[in-house]
């Protein structure tokens, strides 16, 4: 079954946060092989080490510019937190900043990088442009229920843009 592959966007400011959880760098080739799903799993089998959750229920998934070579990037698996009294080992904190985002709804049966193509499409037709602060390319929020190696996932896709 095809689902419509119409992805409706809109413009979403999200407020500056912290956020606790895993860093993982490397190759698209990588993260296709699902390297970024294993640190999802580890995340969720670690969420009762991180203090002052916002949200259990969400995953986040930050993907930065590469600063290596140019064919990988940086993604971080982490949750929101109110604030970041103490980091668990091995883990990391990052801050985001207040951004304005072109932001929808990626849903089952839909092609994900038709999703994408389909955000970056609108971003041009509305005149806007990417607002990669901090390298933050884009992020994803995920029910944190869904299977990270699901064929067919459910997720949130959010892009940082300015006008």
């Amino acid at each position: 079954m095809t689902v419509d592959q119409q992805n409706d966007a809109l413009l979403t400011t999200k407020e500056a946060f912290q956020a606790i959880g895993l860093k993982w760098e490397g190759t698209f080739a990588e993260a296709g092989e699902g390297a970024i799903r294993k640190i999802q799993i580890k995340l969720k089998n670690r969420l009762e080490e991180i203090s002052n959750i916002v949200n259990p229920d969400i995953l986040l998934g930050l993907s930065y510019h590469a600063t290596f070579g140019g064919n990988g990037f940086t993604h971080y698996a982490v949750v929101e937190v109110e604030s970041v009294e103490e980091v668990p080992l091995g883990m990391i904190s990052i801050s985001v900043p207040t951004l304005t985002y072109a932001t929808c709804q990626h849903r089952k049966g839909q092609n994900i990088e038709q999703s994408y193509d389909n955000m970056y499409n609108w971003i041009r037709k509305e005149g806007l442009m990417e607002n990669n602060v901090g390298h933050l390319t884009h992020f994803e929020k995920y029910p944190m229920t869904q299977n990270p190696y699901s064929t067919d996932p459910e997720f949130t896709i959010m892009i940082p843009v300015m006008r």
